[in-house]
């Protein structure tokens, strides 16, 4: 198989053969779980590699429906200015397409207790530990889903359209999001290739809010170079409504989060409490519905004021639980502070990288410690940017 430079696909294939390797390590020491896991892992990453089609190739092809086409074009387009203008490392990365023949690529599954905010980790190699557990088809991560709610977590399953593999892989361009809106495309595109410019191990809330601070910033700049000021306008209302909906998420999360007497770890993460509770289990949970009524209400309250738009509608239809809050809140706790991290450094992306990268080598404590005083409005951060934040 060839990719789309011509060069020989050993490359990812070595690169599949030391995960098999590690894997078989791995589960030599742990149980019959975690080896289904990374066999699933492994034979999805597989499928991606061995359906992919060199985009210029489909291009030539006069079999290629022309909507897709166009959408391959579009893709092309984004590619240059994410390397030219947003400075992110494009290399070989979606060079080449794959329809999945499903809506999403991954079922991510989170968990959390019935009475605490604290996320469920798990550990990988390379990466460290994550608050998610990706699977490549719905009905593997609804069953571990299951296995996990008989142990008594609250589970919450979220279908992804992307994912990034760091660099192990040359990441193709998939069916699950080549069709998306184009704003909403370059915006999926430029996040993902965030998480290829700077990634701090074993730190979910940190690496998903850069990616998505990247995400929303380059397609903003990509629609403003283009002259799209009516998709521009459009755009910018669709980022309103999302930092509403996180905002009305994250002050659920807060008067839960009192109600279970979370406590704060040293990285300022929400963890369960070690101290005996006076409240009854019925009276918790009563509370924790009526917290959850109220959020149901003030979003109808919210979907009044933008006109009825129904974007958020399917989110609100299922149940909610502590573990789907988490999701909301691990992609934008942290977007406000890095969005002012680009603001002290000028909107200039090279030293906002730079800057972000400085903050991925710090212990974990002192990053976030570091990055939340960003967000503060009274911070001194705000009106005079940390040196060791900042400096070039």
């Amino acid at each position: 198989m060839k990719q789309a430079s011509g060069k020989s696909s050993s490359g990812p294939i070595r690169r599949l053969l030391a995960a098999l390797a590690l894997a078989a390590v791995l589960t030599a020491l742990s149980g019959c779980r975690t080896l289904n896991f990374y066999g699933q892992a492994l034979k999805g990453q597989y499928e991606l590699l061995s359906q992919a089609q060199p985009i210029q190739k489909l291009l030539a092809d006069p079999q290629t429906p022309d909507r897709l086409k166009q959408r391959l074009r579009l893709l092309l387009n984004l590619r240059v200015f994410a390397e030219q203008k947003l400075k992110l490392p494009v290399d070989s990365r979606y060079q080449r397409y794959a329809d999945l023949h499903r809506r999403f690529v991954v079922w991510n599954v989170e968990a959390a207790p019935e009475f605490s905010l604290q996320p469920k980790t798990w550990w990988y190699p390379l990466v460290g530990s994550l608050e998610y557990r990706g699977y490549f088809s719905e009905r593997g991560a609804g069953n571990y889903g299951s296995w996990l709610e008989k142990k008594g977590y609250e589970v919450y399953l979220g279908g992804a359209q992307a994912y990034s593999t760091l660099g192990w892989f040359k990441d193709p361009v998939l069916n699950t999001f080549i069709f998306e809106p184009d704003a909403d495309l370059a915006e999926v595109i430029f996040h993902e290739l965030g998480h290829a410019r700077v990634f701090a191990g074993g730190d979910t809330d940190f690496n998903e809010a850069f990616a998505t601070t990247v995400g929303q910033e380059g397609a903003r700049r990509w629609l403003r170079a283009r002259g799209a000021a009516a998709e521009y306008e459009v755009y910018q209302a669709e980022l309103r409504r999302t930092a509403q909906f996180a905002r009305l998420i994250m002050d659920t999360r807060a008067q839960l989060a009192t109600l279970y007497g979370d406590e704060r770890n040293e990285w300022d993460k929400l963890k369960a409490t070690h101290k005996k509770r006076q409240v009854p289990p019925q009276e918790l949970r009563r509370e924790k519905q009526r917290i959850l009524h109220h959020l149901n209400q003030a979003y109808s309250e919210l979907k009044a004021q933008w006109g009825g738009d129904t974007e958020y509608d399917d989110w609100f239809s299922r149940q909610i639980n502590n573990a789907k809050l988490n999701s909301v809140a691990a992609y934008y706790d942290l977007v406000p502070c890095f969005q002012h991290l680009l603001e002290i450094n000028g909107g200039d992306l090279e030293k906002f990288y730079q800057a972000v990268e400085r903050l991925s080598k710090m212990p974990r404590k002192q990053r976030h410690q570091s990055l939340r005083l960003l967000g503060q409005p009274s911070s001194p951060l705000r009106a005079q940017p940390h040196p060791e934040i900042t400096k070039m």
